[in-house]
């Protein structure tokens, strides 16, 4: 195991970062691999090279810390029990700054060996990056890399790890932005996420499950709706699947940085292979939440017909779009009694007839829907079109049975050049008319599930909350006299520019 004996010149600086500070620091490193590797990339990269400097780090404060309570003894301080990872001999970040030549393949092999020193936890956690190809990352550029990342130490005593997580966050956002059109493959802009926080309202001791969790931006937000409430986020019990090797890499990351002990992300399809079962099939969960890929093609259609796992309790999806799929894998993942759900959804999934229809027609007769919030335009990332939070709740409050709360709150943005913004003044106002449960002029309306039925099971949102058109136009008397002002404005504006061009001996008959 590493033992520094000789604590490097890093390890010897005391001096904090500031947030500001720490995220200019991590977004900088970006910087450096622009032009060999692509923006969409870039997080394949810096998110494993920020990992690996925090747990050297955090390892060497471990190591002394062990070192003083025994009085010098390195072999204790070496000892794994002092050490929330295993640092094999030569596999520490200072042995990177060390190496001269073939820096990518010393990378490549100390991620590897770490990650086989530590499987229960961080088996294939680094991801499948191609540091040994000189031909995108030369020694030269590695080398630059290195040495912007040990400007500080990344310790737990300098960079605390709300402080680190609330970074990384802002560097998954950063990325979001570089890339844009792709950034909804592992993105969903924080103030939706902590809307569904908010709604589905998680707590103490409860399990909460993303199936399709991208970067873990909303099993984070769980995390800190625990802390703003003042409950101890690390009795929560964290679930998540992800198709993407990358983007469930950084989602594992995501959740050692923030300091979460109780949590398991998977790489893989959950449409086809889902991840977590107990004794009766799915594991369920008492928060459900998730923004699924849109629109999903090539979803597995082929076993939902006979699901072994008995997701098709409201029907079929049909075979190119995949949305009602999701939807049903979240409901039969809810636990019976306490589960809650939120799924961020394509707006087409609400009035889609043929087989959508049917499953719309079952689940409503189920009584599970209690609420769909339209959003505004372009808030999602790669996407100009709005989307809408469909709400579940396995046991509705009995003022709620029968019924469904519709939102519009579309106009509930702040319109931006390139992408729209759903401000927190705006989730504040969203939330409010949520839990108020009531109607409220042009944005909300409690519809009966009867009612609804009539609508043919559809659940667009204008069918229940229509729009009253204030007509502010003024009566003929009104118009006539704003009329007679406005040619007494004209006329005396064309007696003043007469009066000035006299002056300049200018004449206007």
């Amino acid at each position: 195991m590493s033992q520094p004996n000789n604590l490097p010149d890093h390890l010897l600086k005391t001096n904090t970062l500031s947030q500001s500070q720490l995220e200019q620091y991590l977004s900088k490193a970006a910087w450096i691999l622009k032009g060999p590797i692509g923006a969409s990339d870039f997080k394949a990269y810096i998110f494993p090279m920020l990992f690996f400097k925090r747990i050297s780090d955090v390892y060497d404060e471990e190591f002394q810390n062990a070192l003083k309570e025994s009085e010098g003894d390195e072999d204790y301080a070496a000892l794994p029990e002092f050490h929330r990872f295993v640092i094999p001999e030569g596999c520490h970040w200072d042995n990177i700054r060390e190496t001269t030549s073939n820096i990518g393949l010393k990378i490549e092999t100390c991620l590897r060996e770490i990650e086989r020193a530590n499987q229960e936890f961080l088996y294939g956690i680094f991801g499948d990056a191609q540091w040994s190809n000189k031909n995108s990352l030369p020694d030269r550029l590695l080398t630059d890399l290195v040495e912007h990342f040990s400007q500080y130490t990344l310790s737990t005593e300098l960079v605390p790890r709300d402080m680190l997580g609330q970074a990384y966050e802002y560097l998954i956002k950063h990325f979001a932005d570089l890339t844009n059109k792709k950034a909804g493959e592992f993105y969903t802009p924080r103030s939706v996420v902590h809307l569904i926080g908010l709604i589905t309202d998680p707590h103490e001791r409860e399990s909460i499950y993303d199936p399709a969790c991208g970067t873990g931006g909303m099993l984070i937000e769980s995390i800190d709706h625990l802390k703003e409430n003042g409950e101890d986020f690390r009795t929560l019990k964290l679930y998540g699947q992800e198709k993407n090797l990358t983007s469930s890499s950084i989602a594992r990351m995501n959740m050692f940085l923030h300091g979460v002990e109780d949590f398991q992300v998977v790489r893989g399809d959950t449409l086809r292979s889902p991840a977590f079962f107990d004794a009766d099939g799915l594991q369920t969960y008492d928060c459900v939440i998730a923004n699924p890929p849109f629109s999903l093609k090539e979803w597995g259609a082929d076993i939902w017909t006979n699901d072994p796992y008995g997701r098709n309790i409201a029907g079929v999806p049909p075979k190119g779009n995949g949305d009602m799929a999701w939807v049903q894998h979240m409901l039969k993942s809810m636990k019976k009694k306490t589960g809650r759900m939120a799924v961020v959804i394509p707006h087409g999934a609400l009035f889609r007839k043929a087989a959508e229809g049917r499953i719309r027609k079952a689940i409503l007769e189920m009584d599970l829907l209690e609420a769909v919030i339209g959003l505004g335009p372009n808030i999602f990332y790669g996407t100009p079109l709005a989307a809408c939070i469909m709400i579940f709740r396995a046991k509705k409050p009995i003022a709620r049975k029968n019924k469904v709360l519709f939102v519009d709150a579309s106009d509930q943005i702040r319109v931006g050049r390139a992408q729209n913004f759903l401000e927190k003044e705006h989730v504040d106002r969203v939330y409010k008319w949520y839990r108020n449960y009531d109607d409220v002029e042009n944005h909300v309306k409690i519809a009966k599930i009867e009612d609804i039925a009539e609508n043919d099971h559809k659940l667009n949102i204008p069918l229940y909350v229509e729009k009253i058109i204030e007509e502010d136009l003024p009566t003929v008397d009104e118009a006539r006299a704003d009329l007679r002002n406005a040619w007494n404005d004209c006329q005396n504006a064309e007696k003043h520019l007469k009066k000035k061009l006299k002056e300049f001996g200018v004449t206007i008959e």
